[in-house]
């Protein structure tokens, strides 16, 4: 989970699975303000303030929070953090979702996917999602429809993700996902006192094509 401080990285959670298949809604400028991406049981949508409560809740458990970066403590924590992605996102350097379904607007989790240099040639991307949500087809609909929108829209060429080496779920699915496992990058990750090391995987543009297209739609 990202924090309030100046790095604001998220790290991989335990619950990365494949695509399926979706479709997506995309803006023109995403700069501008963020498109809705809807896909089989999931939308992602801009953060809004009055995300934090429900963000606060689900992303600050124990079994969601373990391999994340230390979540805000507290509600205002959440809407600091809220304000920052907007502007962020205003000036080109992230995009961060909201998680919510089809018939709900709750905030359940998050995507983020931010610039490590200019112009998106190098990404990274981090995710949470609250754990009643783990297992139920949430997060493999949402991680579809951010890869897409990472490599269509934004242009990504290199996307990274880190997984800390004890999370077996999220390395595992991250490989199913089609990542390249690149190096171990030793006690790179502290938590609670903690220094664990930390798997760097990687997705290319070319990967992406070759696993064949999304399916647009633009509203």
């Amino acid at each position: 989970m990202a924090q309030p401080t100046s790095d604001r990285r998220l790290t991989v959670t335990p619950r990365l699975v494949a695509p399926t298949h979706v479709t997506r809604s995309i803006g023109t400028n995403w700069q501008a303000g963020l498109p809705v991406l809807r896909g089989g049981g999931v939308v992602l949508r801009e953060l809004h303030t009055s995300d934090a409560p429900s963000l606060f809740t689900f992303l600050t458990t124990t079994a969601v929070a373990r391999f994340l970066s230390p979540p805000p403590d507290s509600v205002t924590g959440f809407e600091r953090f809220i304000q920052w992605a907007a502007q962020e996102r205003s000036v080109g350097k992230c995009a961060c979702y909201a998680v919510t379904q089809p018939k709900s607007d709750r905030a359940i989790g998050l995507f983020q996917i931010r610039s490590t240099e200019p112009g998106f040639g190098t990404a990274e991307w981090g995710f949470a999602l609250g754990s009643p949500f783990w297992g139920t087809g949430t997060f493999d609909d949402g991680a579809a429809l951010a890869l897409a929108f990472a490599f269509e829209t934004m242009g990504v060429h290199r996307l990274e993700a880190r997984a800390a080496a004890r999370n077996g779920r999220g390395n595992r699915a991250l490989q199913k996902l089609g990542a390249v496992q690149e190096g171990l990058l030793r006690e790179s990750f502290s938590r609670n006192g903690e220094h664990l090391d930390q798997v760097l995987w990687t997705i290319l543009a070319e990967d992406r094509l070759a696993a064949g297209p999304s399916t647009p739609v633009t509203h």
